[in-house]
């Protein structure tokens, strides 16, 4: 079996099985549901732990009584290592974490490999950190479950939606979009751009650019899908790495929202 092992564990997140064990619990306890009710799709951030691990955790704790239902988790996020032109699927049959291996839902893989602007790539997926750092947390609070992992490169809203709508399924699908929010302005800065990149979410936008989140692709699709429009979205939280674990000249911003 093509095992894609992980590429930014001790990085991004703790290196060990116990540890990082250890870490996601503890991100999940401490986190407060925000909102009591059953996540359809969810918007995570991406970043290191340390700076959006409480965000990210906030999220997968709304994920609830859905939990022991989900058997397919479908996780879209930004290329940042490889330039794609469209999306990219890979040809490995699993993805590794310290937590252990998550089998590839191959036949879902293979249903969307026809669609327009689709490619297999594995060295798209080899580096990338958008999807393996939400990987974790799914582990932790789901039994046991088949992933279909998507990154998107430059893409239009409706290649990445017609994607969502093929794969969408129902109580048994978690869809996952993987997103960091603005880069590198200073902490004022990116308070006043995240939260208006918070409200044009909220409202299902579906024109964000890489300036206002570096999943932008990924969200606008989301936002575009056929599903989407009989959901829901609500921000669970927002904050960037001035308020968590950086300085406060350049910050990173991070947001996590729940469609429902």
């Amino acid at each position: 079996m093509h095992t894609r092992p992980s590429a930014v564990a001790g990085m991004f997140y703790e290196g060990e099985k116990n540890v990082l064990q250890v870490q996601v619990n503890n991100l999940l306890e401490q986190s407060v549901m925000p909102i009591a009710t059953d996540a359809a799709a969810l918007v995570v951030p991406h970043a290191g732990y340390i700076y959006s691990g409480a965000v990210a955790a906030q999220a997968y704790k709304t994920i609830g009584s859905r939990a022991d239902t989900i058997n397919r988790v479908v996780l879209i996020g930004p290329a940042h290592r490889v330039y794609i032109n469209g999306m990219a699927i890979p040809a490995a049959k699993a993805f590794r974490t310290p937590l252990g291996d998550i089998p590839l839902d191959r036949d879902s893989l293979d249903h969307i490999r026809s669609l327009p602007d689709v490619v297999v790539s594995d060295e798209a997926h080899r580096q990338e950190h958008s999807l393996e750092v939400q990987l974790p947390f799914l582990q932790t609070i789901l039994r046991d479950f088949r992933l279909v992992p998507v990154v998107v490169g430059d893409c239009q809203a409706d290649s990445v939606a017609n994607v969502l709508d093929s794969l969408w399924g129902s109580a048994e699908t978690l869809v996952v979009i993987s997103s960091d929010l603005s880069h590198f302005h200073t902490y004022q800065q990116a308070r006043q751009i995240d939260a208006q990149t918070c409200q044009r979410i909220a409202q299902k936008s579906s024109d964000l650019t890489g300036n206002e989140a570096c999943g932008a692709h990924a969200i606008n699709g989301l936002m575009r899908s056929k599903h989407c429009q009989n959901l829901t979205v609500d921000l669970i939280n927002a904050c960037n790495s001035g308020d968590t674990a950086g300085d406060k000249t350049q910050v990173v911003g991070y947001g996590a929202f729940i469609l429902h």
